[in-house]
């Protein structure tokens, strides 16, 4: 009986996976890091094959995450050459998360290759926004070559936003009238304003470095800053790193992008930590409230995330600060990027008519 899922979730250092069943159970779920000098298709082969090997006859549905979407995928869109093609293309949008999903893609395919596939999109929910929000003030040449917000994390804002409507519904409450805010605080962040299911805001744009201050990504920036470090003879790739991966939590720490780590340290009186801290809750106050503004008032926070589900002084401090809000309530709920493709998946493969390439 074919009844599994198999979720393949590669991020640009890391690796999920998981089997799901027909009910939502997890049979197998497991995780590991990948080191910068380790090919991608080496622990495909050694690590992710023999624990599936025992599984396979099981296995029905092949899941992918897929950071960047584009335009063109709107929603989960069955993998097929054309479709590898166009992903290709993409690739440029999400230079260190597509490329290790399509490798993921190219080894399902040894490994199962009658298995369709399909492939969920991390800025296809955030499709739903309006173009106000979504568009940049710049040029119209540059618009049209496809320069816009897009969105990222979609595919647990999207759990969260589900997740929360069956909650809502429970209370005998309209989930179709439901304002919520969706914070994803990890090591990358984003939030999320959705109306009855539908995503109208976010706060990453073209690419995952806008909006919140992260473990090592800067957030929201003066592009006159980017200029000037220009003028002083940066190139784009020392920028990318320097924005990427030494900003954020780690830049204003001076040592660590891990919010633990900097909680211990800021109550030993670290003073980097201290101001990694107040510049971290400052800016997610701030964006906090434009998408209560974008919402027009809040029935329901969800934190999710590793520091919004485990960062108990955070819910605290949140609590205290977003008392103007009045009458709302917080909900906490892990993350589950891995479920949240396997009902994707299932939906579509189902009813593969109902799948939109925009």
């Amino acid at each position: 009986m074919t009844d599994l899922t198999l979720v393949i979730n590669l991020g640009s250092s890391s690796i999920k996976a998981a089997l799901v069943d027909s009910t939502g159970a997890f049979l197998w779920h497991s995780g590991r890091s990948i080191a910068a000098d380790e090919p991608l298709e080496d622990v495909l082969h050694n690590w992710l094959e023999p624990d599936l090997d025992p599984h396979r006859q099981q296995v029905g549905l092949i899941g992918h995450r897929v950071v960047h979407g584009g335009e063109r995928f709107t929603a989960p869109t069955q993998i097929t050459e054309e479709v590898l093609a166009t992903l290709e293309l993409l690739t440029p949008n999400a230079p260190l998360h597509n490329p290790p999903a399509l490798k993921g893609m190219a080894w399902a395919t040894t490994w199962a290759p009658s298995l369709p596939q399909w492939a969920c999109f991390d800025t296809a929910f955030h499709s739903s926004m309006p173009a106000a929000a979504y568009t940049y003030a710049i040029p119209a040449a540059f618009r049209t070559k496809g320069f816009r917000r897009f969105g990222f994390h979609g595919i647990n804002h999207q759990h969260i936003a589900e997740t929360v409507a069956d909650r809502w519904r429970s209370q005998n409450k309209d989930p179709s009238t439901l304002r919520l805010v969706s914070a994803h605080l990890g090591a990358g962040a984003s939030l999320a304003a959705i109306h009855g299911g539908r995503c109208i805001d976010t706060t990453m744009g073209f690419t995952p470095l806008e909006g919140l201050v992260m473990a090592t990504r800067s957030g929201n920036l003066d592009p006159g800053l980017m200029l000037g470090l220009m003028r002083e003879g940066y190139s784009a790739d020392q920028m990318s790193a320097i924005l990427q991966k030494e900003s954020g939590l780690k830049g204003l720490s001076g040592f660590s992008g891990d919010m633990r780590e900097i909680r211990e340290a800021a109550a030993a009186g670290h003073i980097g930590a201290i101001a990694a801290l107040d510049v971290f809750r400052h800016r997610l106050l701030q964006l906090l409230g434009s998408m209560a503004a974008s919402l027009g008032g809040v029935d329901v926070l969800a934190l999710t995330g590793g520091v919004g589900e485990h960062d108990k002084k955070l819910q605290k401090e949140l609590a205290e600060a977003l008392h103007w809000w009045g009458n709302y309530s917080t909900m906490v709920i892990p993350a589950d990027e891995e479920g949240m493709i396997a009902r994707l998946c299932r939906r579509h493969n189902e009813t593969p008519a109902s799948a939109a390439v925009g």
